[in-house]
């Protein structure tokens, strides 16, 4: 335990202690209307080194500060060896940084990811980021009056100015639209003709699905295709096939198999697909965390009846990124979002460099509503 004038900083030693480290933000953020708690007993298996699988390449380090007895900031230094050793990245990342408007706060805690940093010899410092590219990212800079959706972090204004004010650089910037969803028959005509066109061309199959257990075949090809999509990004990791079971536990039950869309080749392999859900947001501001039974049956009307969508994945084969394949995708979601009853989606964050998909938001109503960062240091 370290302090710092009347700021005491403390290193959890055990799993036991990760409760504290998981419910401080429902402390700090209890009179937002916007943020929406994580669900609890998953934030505590992701963190739990006995639990989670990315600790076989992985490690972390979780720092509360206090003032006066009180919980008053926590941040999770992370190593991913991957990326240091596989990929020659010496970078130590930081997550789960929340903190009270107070700036010797902040300064304590990213101090504690710098000595992490230091003493295994890395670099350069960066965040907010999880393990890999699976977890949150991006620290909120735009869309405070905004709810974030299951897999979007949500943090107040300050943040921002506290990471400027401690030398911190922006790396990455992502923005996030809202789309409105029209009528099919009122869609843009471009689309569904260029849609056509594009299955015609390279003779390419849509798959729609009804139940679940006809995606599973495919999630095994969907990670692989998100490796290719990602691969360049500065962020980015290769997920361990280990990894991927975890994965598909974790998010499989929140599956709608209708918001999943696939697009295969003449030899049935897959070409690319999008990931979207039903949005939880609501539902989970409403259960704060909390899996009882209310709250399960909170999560199976939202997965079930709800106008709001949320894009989450979009994974394109090389070969066929830049020839529009994602229209033949989102042709498909139009009619299915008529069918189910979404109005409105929202987008996943997207590297603010990405023109290519943007470009394609254009065709329909949109509103781009937030923007989120990652910040870096030197060491």
């Amino acid at each position: 335990m370290e302090s710092n004038s009347n700021i005491t900083i403390k290193e959890l030693k055990n799993s036991g202690e990760l409760k504290e480290f998981v419910m401080f933000p429902h402390d700090l953020y209890k009179d937002s209307k916007y943020w929406v708690a994580p669900i609890t007993k998953e934030e505590l298996e992701i963190l739990d080194k006995n639990i989670n699988p990315v600790f076989k390449n992985a490690e972390a380090h979780y720092f509360l500060a206090y003032i006066d007895g009180k919980i008053v900031g926590r941040i999770a230094a992370l190593i991913n060896w991957v990326e240091v050793n596989d990929l020659k990245k010496k970078k130590v990342r930081f997550g789960w940084f929340d903190f009270i408007d107070n700036k010797e706060v902040s300064k304590a805690l990213l101090k504690k990811v710098r000595e992490i940093g230091i003493k295994n010899d890395l670099e350069f410092i960066e965040g907010p980021v999880g393990f890999s590219n699976m977890d949150k990212a991006g620290m909120l800079i735009k869309g405070f009056e905004k709810k974030n959706t299951m897999i979007t972090l949500y943090n107040h204004a300050y943040y921002k100015d506290h990471m400027i004010n401690h030398g911190y650089n922006k790396l990455a910037e992502w923005v996030e639209y809202e789309l409105q969803i029209a009528n099919y028959d009122d869609a843009p005509e471009k689309i569904k003709k260029f849609s056509d066109l594009i299955l015609k061309r390279y003779k390419l199959k849509k798959l729609n699905f009804t139940k679940t257990e006809q995606i599973v075949p495919y999630v095994d090809q969907m990670f692989y295709l998100l490796g290719k999509t990602y691969d360049k990004l500065q962020t980015f990791v290769p997920i361990q096939d280990y990894q991927i079971d975890h994965y598909k536990n974790r998010f499989l039950k929140y599956i709608n198999p209708g918001f999943i869309k696939c697009v295969t080749d003449e030899n049935d392999d897959l070409v690319a697909f999008a990931i979207t859900m039903p949005s939880f947001s609501n539902a989970l501001k409403k259960i704060n965390g909390k899996v009882d039974l209310i709250g399960k049956l909170r999560l199976l009307h939202a997965k079930n009846y709800n106008h709001k969508g949320s894009l989450y994945l979009i994974g394109v084969r090389p070969d066929f990124q830049n020839k529009g394949v994602i229209a033949i995708l989102f042709n498909e979601l139009q009619k299915f979002y008529n069918k189910f009853g979404i109005t409105e989606v929202e987008t996943n964050p997207e590297l603010i460099e990405n023109a290519a998909i943007q470009q394609l938001w254009k065709n329909y109503e949109n509103n781009q509503h937030k923007n989120r960062a990652t910040f870096t240091k030197v060491i």
